[in-house]
């Protein structure tokens, strides 16, 4: 089996499939603004050396070159975005994602079932180990037959860019900036690997849900996890945030593009246009012999039509639309 090594991450929606407006919630507003009660963190403003030069990554990818960036101080959710909280939004919206209107996204092909299995029609040539499974959606993350009833507290998967903005934007938040989302990912820590250090296990301990075994016949599971963990899995990072590499791919608000240089940015926000955005932090899926992308530095995209089960996300909000409430709770 030939393996496209950025085929694991960039699952794109084939247009030729069918098309569909880009879904909304026209008009609607929760009248809900950013709280730290929904588990948000306030993340100090500050200077840090962003992207890579590691020998591990993927120069192709525009991981580097290493250059100084500023962010302003922000709120992060210090947990993705769950299959509980999002069925929330769902419940007081109607919402309907983007893979329930196509009717179909990408699963694992070990995740399905038999049956399942024997009716799929579609696979990516360049990822054959991704099933084209109709049915397959947030609620049904495996196709028909399959469900999140004991999975509440693990992420929410099966979400479009569209989809994620929308619960932002319900929510009273937004998605982060690839830079504000490494800043918060590294957790204080300059140019290391992953957001505990640069060894992968402490004391041979695991410390994030990736992929043990070969890819992609067999996960031994030995970080305890085969598929998505709860999204308050290990132990956190310096800021407190949980699982911000491996378990699931975290869509960011810029559009991807691979051309920076050494210069000083201050807030950047990714090119002006483009087709795809970036997506962070990797997934469960990931192994350091074929898609080393779990890495703080890495980074991949995908369309903003495009679903999988192996894609999150996590919101921010701005100091600003915090309420004077919280800000005084902060300040204590």
């Amino acid at each position: 089996m030939t393996k496209d090594k950025s085929a694991c991450c960039m699952l794109n929606r084939p247009r030729a499939v069918v098309t569909v407006e880009n879904p909304a919630v026209p008009g609607y507003s929760s009248g809900k603004s950013a709280d730290i009660d929904d588990g948000m963190l306030y993340i100090p403003g500050g200077e840090f050396l962003m992207g890579s030069e590691d020998d591990e990554g993927f120069p192709q990818d525009g991981e580097g070159p290493v250059r100084t960036v500023k962010v302003k101080s922000f709120y992060i959710d210090a947990c993705t975005v769950t299959n509980e909280q999002f069925a929330e939004f769902v419940r007081e919206t109607n919402y309907v994602t983007e893979a329930e209107r196509y009717g179909w996204s990408y699963v694992f092909h070990l995740h399905v079932t038999k049956d399942v299995a024997s009716q799929v029609k579609q696979v990516p040539k360049q990822a054959p180990w991704w099933f084209v499974v109709e049915g397959a959606y947030w609620e049904h993350p495996e196709g028909p037959g399959s469900t999140i009833k004991n999975r509440m507290d693990h992420p929410v998967v099966h979400v479009s860019w569209n989809d994620a903005v929308n619960y932002c934007q319900w929510a009273g938040k937004r998605l982060p900036t690839e830079a504000e989302w490494e800043y918060a990912a590294r957790g204080g820590l300059v140019q290391k690997k992953y957001p505990w250090g640069n060894k992968l296990k402490h004391r041979g301990k695991y410390l994030c849900n990736i992929w043990q075994g070969k890819f992609p016949e067999e996960n031994t599971g030995k970080d305890g996890f085969i598929g998505t963990a709860p999204a308050k899995s290990y132990q956190p990072n310096g800021f407190g945030l949980y699982n911000t590499v491996g378990n699931v791919w975290e869509w960011c608000a810029d559009f991807f593009g691979t051309n920076h240089d050494k210069d000083f940015y201050e807030n950047p926000t990714g090119p002006s246009k483009g087709t795809a955005k970036v997506i962070k932090g990797g997934s469960y899926l990931c192994h350091r012999s074929y898609c080393n992308r779990y890495r703080v530095a890495a980074r991949s995209s995908s369309t903003m039509d495009s679903s999988s089960g192996h894609m999150g996300f996590r919101c921010v909000a701005d100091i600003l639309t915090i309420s004077s409430e919280s800000e005084k709770i902060i300040g204590e």
